[in-house]
């Protein structure tokens, strides 16, 4: 009972008896659970969910919740099974230890692996009930609080997931006072000696501080006193981790940090919230762009507040938070609230928890799109300390976005097919980049096409969690389409019937489903077209005299069009354009490269003819493919503008472009441009060598 009477102490402040018989009932059960185990620290294990179950306790959690804080490392570290659980504490208590409890039992290549698969089971159970989380994040602040007992590497190790993930995750769900421990505890185990030099600085600046803390304090309680306000006034000071980071992110000296001074003002109503700011505003001058109102439109993690930057005294930068008294507790209690124990049983359903639980639904949705646990955990460390910008539909509907969010974020944030069929923007009724951040206050419309899909290259700029898993997820589903589209083509040329595949029959494809070890006909067409699998070699494996015989080299050849899709890609050492003679090279996971018959790069392919096919491009294609050019240019005033014009006259596009001193008057210009075929740029290359300053153009094939 000795470890027990402290926790039994909290309880008893807000707990009824019979609830405070079952959490005793649960301490007795996994103190004899845990009976002969001990901590790094030597003190008996039992001490460890009792602390657990006391951070809960403080935050007046519901009984369920303490409960399974007690428990929850005996399914981990005992024998204790799920249905002992839910026979003694019932089922609810049950799902709540399960949740919690870690994956040893499972075997991972490397520790890493196991620990992003840890993270993963740990928030999809927290998608279920969040009280898993808050006991998780009890666990971990307990654990640092015990971190000395450790190695150095180990302690080092534990302090930077804290940091990376559960300090976050707490400010994500709103629970700041668990966030600022956590950050302070994982910054000190992480670097100690910046540790210590920082709180000593601290502490000298307070010393200096406290005469106008006591002005400013003094001030504003007098004018909002002479307006009838009720209010709680108090000054702020930022942690040392919160100081740190600032000074690292922002290159900001420790003296402009410290030189900001921060007070919270807390009031009846929101009504008084507005009154109070006039009132500060009147009192201190507002500094311009510098206020936020957080009640009207609530931080990601529900906070609400108005936020507010002022000049003071003498010039003194001051910062002032007012808010209600709910938002105050939801501040620091964040969803926690919403399992804070009533009288009346009932659950808080706050602005925090309506958010909490449309976030958490997402992590739900992302799970099921994306391939791994490394890829999910890296989505959601992304999305966990996320700042806010908030934009508008032209409907007037306010879309809160990750800070450096681009139109395409915004599209998909409002709907998944939005995002994949956008191809381009209007923001305040002007076109603008889909790759270029979008700011504040931006009124945004998401045009679109139904023809289009998802580019690759948006991967490079989108910052939102869901955006990037729902592009992964279309990108994956149409290299699988392309490759089956390129795959079908590639053995119908290996066949020597004109029906092709469609010759073969269910018995052929059975027997070629069975040679390739894969499961379906459309999975060995997805390996043929990925490169994996080489269609002559199936042929082969027939042994159907028919489908052996020799084919003509008409209907061998293969035709391009130039819009098979992302598993035909046209070389970048040759650069093809439609006229040129080209051929076809096959690489596993690249699918089919096509390059000039002269390109370097494949010379001798005639030596290798199983891995090479004959092409040919298909008539009248109007799409735009790259080539590239060299100019030698005499280095006259005008020169290079003028060839630049001839470009832009004949509808070609310059994609890019570099320029080398060949000797003291000449230069050559290396140009990357968008042609639709030979003779667009057979023209190009004639018109540019009439030019004066021209001294010779060429072709770079390679």
């Amino acid at each position: 009972m000795q470890y027990f009477e402290s926790l039994k102490e909290v309880v008893a402040s807000y707990l009824p008896a019979k609830q405070i018989g079952f959490i005793q009932d649960a301490y007795f059960f996994a103190k004899q659970a845990h009976d002969g185990q001990f901590r790094s620290s030597g003190e008996p294990y039992i001490t460890h969910p009792v602390a657990v179950a006391t951070i809960l306790a403080e935050m007046r959690l519901d009984y369920e919740t303490v409960t399974a804080a007690l428990l929850h490392d005996t399914i981990e570290d005992t024998p204790v099974t799920f249905q002992d659980i839910t026979q003694k504490f019932g089922k609810h208590v049950a799902v709540l230890v399960e949740g919690v409890s870690k994956l040893d039992k499972l075997k991972f290549r490397n520790r890493q692996e196991a620990q992003a698969e840890n993270f993963r089971k740990m928030v999809l159970a927290m998608t279920e009930d969040v009280r898993v989380i808050l006991i998780k994040l009890a666990d971990r602040t307990h654990n640092m609080r015990t971190l000395g007992a450790l190695r150095p590497d180990k302690r080092r190790r534990i302090a930077k997931e804290t940091l990376e993930i559960y300090a976050p995750l707490a400010h994500r769900l709103g629970i700041h006072h668990i966030k600022t421990e956590l950050e302070i505890l994982g910054f000190t185990a992480m670097h100690p000696n910046r540790a210590k030099v920082l709180e000593k600085v601290v502490k000298i600046a307070r010393g200096t501080r406290k005469e106008l803390i006591q002005q400013i304090l003094s001030e504003i309680s007098g004018r909002l006193a002479e307006a009838k306000i009720d209010a709680q006034v108090e000054a702020l000071e930022k942690n040392i981790y919160a100081i740190y980071q600032k000074m690292q992110l922002r290159e900001q000296h420790f003296r402009s940090i410290m030189d900001i001074y921060v007070f919270r003002i807390v009031v009846e109503d929101v009504d008084t919230c507005y009154r109070a700011l006039g009132l500060v505003h009147n009192l201190y001058k507002p500094r311009l762009n510098r206020f936020k109102d957080y009640i009207a439109i609530p931080k990601a993690n529900g906070y609400q507040s108005l936020h507010s930057s002022l000049i003071g005294p003498h010039g003194t930068p001051v910062e002032v938070q007012i808010r209600t008294e709910d938002m105050d507790q939801m501040a620091e209690m964040g969803v926690a609230a919403h399992w804070i124990y009533n009288e009346n049983d009932e659950l808080n359903n706050t602005t925090t928890q309506i958010k909490t639980q449309r976030w958490m639904q997402s992590l739900l949705e992302l799970q099921q799109s994306v391939g791994n646990s490394f890829e999910f955990i890296e989505n959601v460390k992304s999305d966990l300390f996320p700042k806010e910008i908030y934009v508008f539909t032209p409907k007037g509907r306010i879309v809160q976005l990750p800070e450096g969010s681009t139109a395409v974020d915004l599209a998909y944030a409002v709907h998944s097919d939005i995002g994949s069929q956008c191809i381009g923007a209007l923001v305040d009724r002007k076109p603008y980049p889909l790759s270029q951040p979008l700011s504040n206050g931006q009124t945004v419309e998401i045009i679109t096409s139904p023809e289009s899909r998802p580019n690759a290259s948006w991967l490079n700029f989108v910052v939102s969690a869901k955006a990037r898993s729902r592009i992964r997820q279309a990108l994956k589903a149409l290299k699988r389409e392309d490759a089956i589209f390129l795959g079908r083509k590639l053995l119908n040329l290996a066949l020597i019937k004109s029906s092709g595949i469609e010759s073969l029959t269910d018995k052929q494809k059975a027997r070629i489903v069975e040679l390739t070890k894969l499961t379906s006909f459309d999975d060995v067409l997805a390996e043929i077209g990925l490169g994996n699998v080489m269609s002559h070699f199936i042929v082969k494996g027939l042994e159907h005299k028919a489908l052996l015989s020799n084919q003509s080299e008409a209907n061998k050849t293969l035709v391009i069009t130039g819009s098979e899709g992302v598993l035909v890609t046209f070389s970048k050492c040759c650069h093809p354009i439609p006229n040129d003679p080209i051929i076809g090279h096959v690489s596993p996971e690249k699918g089919l490269s096509v390059h000039h018959e002269s390109c370097r790069n494949i010379s001798g392919y005639q030596n290798n003819p199983e891995k090479y096919i004959p092409l040919k491009w298909a008539p009248n294609i109007e799409q735009f493919f790259v080539a590239e050019i060299w100019i030698d240019i005499i280095n006259n005033q005008g020169s290079l503008g003028h060839a630049l014009s001839i470009i832009n006259d004949e509808k070609a596009h310059i994609q890019w472009l570099n320029t080398e001193e060949k000797d003291r008057q000449i230069y050559t210009i290396i140009l990357q441009i968008e042609v639709k075929n030979t003779q667009q740029l057979n023209e190009l290359i004639r018109k540019l060598s009439l030019q004066q300053d021209v001294v010779s153009v060429m072709r770079n094939i390679n």
